[in-house]
Parts: structure tokens; C-alpha cells; sequence
């Protein structure tokens, strides 16, 4: 994990609406993502995550997309991306997305009842996201296998706490004065 700690480290931090946000290749694109690093996550993740039963990888749009797409990739499970955009399609299920800077409406597409997925999302941070997916999985009827986000940052509230599943992370980090902390290299398990 040498490199993603690094590249927290290095990472630039802004702020949204009073949220101190990092900007990261994982999470946002910029700078520019070294397919070594992305190769370093995807080993982590495959490594860390149940994957015996799993049927089908779930991500939600954008920033899970590069990273669930190489996970698929290397083990041959299909991956389907919830979109920001509606289509209307048979089954769609509406989810609404709070984050620590904004609200969302997403839509989940081809997930049937009695599937096994993994989750796979770039940050746990307020956990409004994943929270919000989960919910809407176990209304479908999907068997959640694993859930794995590769940052989490810690220190604010958190909704994956208030509820029964456990989220595996490769790092957790806060953002103190400005600067990335690595709380944890290994992140949770």
C-alpha cells in the first residue's frame, strides 16, 4: 500500500461547503491515475473482499467505475455501475444520494433478487452513499456478499454505522489542519 498512502500524503485538500475534501486520483481523477497504483488497489481489493459467491460487482457512478471495472477484469465478474441518470427501465430503483457536500438521485439497473454482490465504491467518508445502496439492494432482494471502499476517512459521522453491514477499507485517514493523516495503513476488515 505504499503507493496509495503516498499519494494521500501528496494529496491536495479543498473545501466544500465547510467539508475538507482531499483530491485524489481514486476519488476524483486528478491527478493523473498511475495504472500502478490503480494495480495496487485492485490486488488489495481482490485479496481483502469475499469473492467465492459473489455474482456480480455493484459501484456507484462515477468514481467506483475505474476501479470496479479493473476488479472485474482480473476476476471475471460482471459489473454493474449506478447511474446518476434515470432510464426508465423495468425494475429501476431510485436511490437518493446525501454526501457530506451534496444530494443525488442514482439508479440501480440489472440487479435481480437473490443475486450476491459485491460493493465496491472510492470513499467511505459520511457513508450517505453506500448507506443509500445498501438500502436499496436489500429492497431488492440482493444478497450482499461484501462491501469494500478503498479510503475511508474518519472523524465526521458516519451512516454505515447506524446500520448492520461492515464496510472492508484499505486505509482509513482523516484530514487534520489541512493535511491527510494516515489513521490506519490497513484500513478495516
Amino acid at each position: 500500500m505504499d503507493q496509495l498512502k503516498q499519494s494521500l500524503l501528496d494529496a491536495p485538500i479543498i473545501e466544500k461547503n465547510g467539508y475538507h475534501y482531499f483530491v485524489h486520483p481514486i476519488s476524483d481523477g486528478v491527478p493523473k491515475l498511475d495504472p500502478t497504483l490503480l494495480r495496487e488497489i485492485v490486488i488489495r481489493i481482490i485479496r481483502k473482499a469475499e469473492l467465492e459467491e459473489v455474482d456480480r460487482i455493484v459501484t456507484p457512478a462515477a468514481m467506483g467505475i475505474h476501479i470496479s471495472t479493473a476488479v472485474s477484469l482480473m476476476t471475471d465478474i460482471p459489473l454493474t455501475v449506478i447511474r446518476k441518470r434515470q432510464y426508465g427501465l423495468e425494475d429501476e430503483v431510485a436511490i437518493s444520494q446525501k454526501t457530506g457536500y451534496s444530494e443525488n438521485e442514482m439508479y440501480i439497473n440489472d440487479v435481480r433478487e437473490g443475486e450476491r454482490v459485491l460493493v465496491l465504491d472510492d470513499v467511505l467518508s459520511t457513508g450517505g452513499t453506500l448507506a443509500s445502496v445498501l438500502e436499496a439492494l436489500d429492497g431488492i432482494g440482493a444478497e450482499v456478499i461484501d462491501t469494500v471502499a478503498v479510503i475511508k476517512k474518519v472523524g465526521g459521522e458516519n451512516k454505515i454505522e447506524d446500520t448492520d453491514y461492515d464496510v472492508k477499507t484499505l486505509i482509513n485517514v482523516d484530514v487534520v489542519d489541512g493535511e491527510v493523516v494516515i489513521v490506519d495503513e490497513e484500513g478495516d476488515s
